[in-house]
């Protein structure tokens, strides 16, 4: 069953919403002296107070920490493919670019949040998945590429 979880009663990371390259896309980057709290080209469950969704966190050219969509699983997260709802979260929150945002570290590795500035969320945590079937199921999707 999932928790219920405030967003003041855990750790968070100031990142930035920025442009992703020369793009109108938003990305989160997170400081370079933040990066060990994030798992580096793996896939993690983020959100957003009403919704749930799945990101990539990779690592960016400057040593900085970067998550570039929200997705709605982890293989779309992944391939970076179907509706990226990063863009609409953004607008939905009046966030322009180079705008600070709050990663709360909910569950570490596993489950982090996303909030505009000064704004209280409280998220539903998933439980984590059976390491046995995660294992399968990572087995299926590498043998299908």
């Amino acid at each position: 069953m999932a928790d219920s979880v405030p967003s003041d009663a855990v750790n968070s990371v100031r990142a930035t919403l920025v442009r992703a390259g020369r793009t109108d896309r938003p990305k989160v980057t997170v400081p370079d002296k933040e990066t060990d709290r994030f798992p580096e080209f793996d896939v993690v469950r983020v959100g957003t107070g009403d919704s749930t969704y799945f990101a990539r966190v990779d690592l960016a050219i400057d040593d900085t920490m970067e998550i570039r969509g929200l997705y709605d699983n982890a293989r779309l997260a992944k391939e970076g493919e179907g509706e990226n709802y990063l863009p609409a979260w953004a607008d939905d929150n009046g966030l322009d670019f180079e705008r600070t945002v709050h990663l709360d570290i909910v569950d570490e590795g596993f489950f982090y949040g996303l909030r505009a500035p000064g704004e209280r969320v409280v998220y539903r945590v998933p439980d984590r998945p059976d390491d046995g079937l995660s294992d399968i199921a990572e087995g299926i999707e590498e043998g299908s590429q």
